[in-house]
């Protein structure tokens, strides 16, 4: 409850902020953001699928790293969720992970009794983002692509992890760095530096995707801004006359 106070306390203080270092569009063109926030949506989906899976088939010693990964996916969702509706009420008092806090305050977890509950509903949130992001690619007349690219990383990335017998952390790193052409090795020792190889990989990945939308702008708009000259000069002209 604490940390979900805290949460939307700072969720509320970013959004009414006028720092235009918080503004995505001083950054970012806007055909950007929107395929990001495409792919935002998406990502939510997989990770409230991700939590379903691994909490039903994950072995003793991943129950520490599935535990934090349970705790702060469901503080993100109670910081999100729309409280305003007795639903979503009902549902923010499901999705508190108490298996997983129990597992730290008391070394065990109760699997079997709460996360009967605690599972489902995360399987209501992987539609949940699913109809979001429908919703938003509708209403902003996107392309439905980007789905077909997120399945192919999707599906790599469990493959990964059967063929190679890589932890999650692992095949994610390696998924990422093969999409990117990176190579297709695990980048780091410890996972701090698994996370950092990560946050490199698709921040050059967004940042190469900017800086390939801007140039190809500025050709245009100095194309047209020639095209534009040459018509003020004609029609200069055609007024002398």
């Amino acid at each position: 409850m604490v940390l979900t106070a805290v949460g939307i306390f700072i969720l509320d203080k970013i959004r009414t902020s006028d720092n235009r270092y918080l503004n995505p569009q001083e950054f970012l063109p806007e055909d950007e953001i929107h395929t990001l926030r495409q792919v935002f949506y998406l990502i939510l989906m997989s990770l409230c699928f991700a939590t379903v899976l691994y909490t039903l088939i994950s072995a003793k010693t991943d129950i520490p790293y599935l535990s934090l990964f349970d705790i702060f996916l469901s503080l993100y969702i109670a910081i999100t969720l729309d409280k305003s509706s007795l639903k979503n009420k009902i549902l923010l008092l499901i999705v508190v992970p108490f298996g997983s806090l129990n597992f730290f305050f008391f070394g065990y977890t109760l699997v079997g009794l709460i996360d009967f509950i605690h599972v489902p509903v995360f399987l209501y949130f992987v539609k949940y983002y699913y109809d979001k992001f429908n919703y938003y690619t509708e209403s902003h007349g996107l392309s439905l692509a980007i789905i077909l690219l997120f399945v192919i990383i999707f599906f790599s990335f469990f493959l990964t992890q059967l063929t190679e017998h890589k932890n999650a952390l692992d095949s994610l790193v390696m998924v990422s760095n093969a999409f990117t052409s990176n190579g297709y090795a695990v980048l780091g020792q410890s996972i701090p530096g698994k996370l950092n190889s990560l946050f490199l990989v698709w921040g050059g990945y967004v940042i190469s995707g900017v800086a390939t939308a801007s140039l190809t702008a500025s050709i245009l708009i100095k194309h047209f801004n020639k095209r534009v000259e040459e018509l003020e000069r004609i029609i200069e002209e055609g007024s002398d006359e």
